[in-house]
Formats: C-alpha cells, structure tokens, sequence
C-alpha cells in the first residue's frame, strides 16, 4: 500500500461556476479546510489524479491553483484555534 502524505492545496478562482466545481473535486480528497485551502492525506496516485482533475476544470488564464507536500522534518507551528497536522485514522475519497 502506498504511503500518503500531507499537501496543502489552495485555489483561487475567478469563475463562480468553477469555483464550486473546484470546492467538490477538493472535497473530496480533503480531510480538513479553512475557506480555498485545503488538507489533503494522498497517495502519489490520488496526487496525480487531483492535478488531472484541476487542470480540466480550471481557465490557466485567469485562475491558479497551488498544491504544496508538507515537509514532515519540518517544524509545524499553528497559531489560534489551529490543530498541528496528523494523520488520521482513515480516509474517505469519493
């Protein structure tokens, strides 16, 4: 089984339509958010697939969109309300 790891991903999108297109494909790789960014557990399989289906939907143009690996030998400082990632239990991908 493959080993997941942490990403960050966020949108911004300029298109209303896009925009809720965009919010249910990262729903649905997602394990938590915070407005247009977003948590995501994924294999490298399910990494690919998530960029395939962003580029499908997004106008290169006027829209981006930003997916970063968590580096986990980094320090992860949260401020406020914030919860430190961790990996959990199980994962949904619909």
């Amino acid at each position: 089984m493959s080993t997941r790891r942490l990403y960050i991903a966020a949108y911004d999108i300029s298109d209303a339509r896009r925009l809720r297109k965009a919010l249910q494909v990262l729903k649905g790789y997602a394990c938590g958010r915070q407005k247009s960014v977003f948590e995501c557990w994924l294999t490298p399989g399910e990494y690919w697939r998530l960029i395939d289906r962003m580029r499908a939907l997004l106008d290169l143009e006027a829209d981006r969109f930003l997916i970063v690996r968590h580096d986990p030998v980094m320090c992860s400082r949260v401020l406020g309300k914030a919860v430190a990632p961790a990996d959990p239990d199980w994962f949904y991908v619909g």
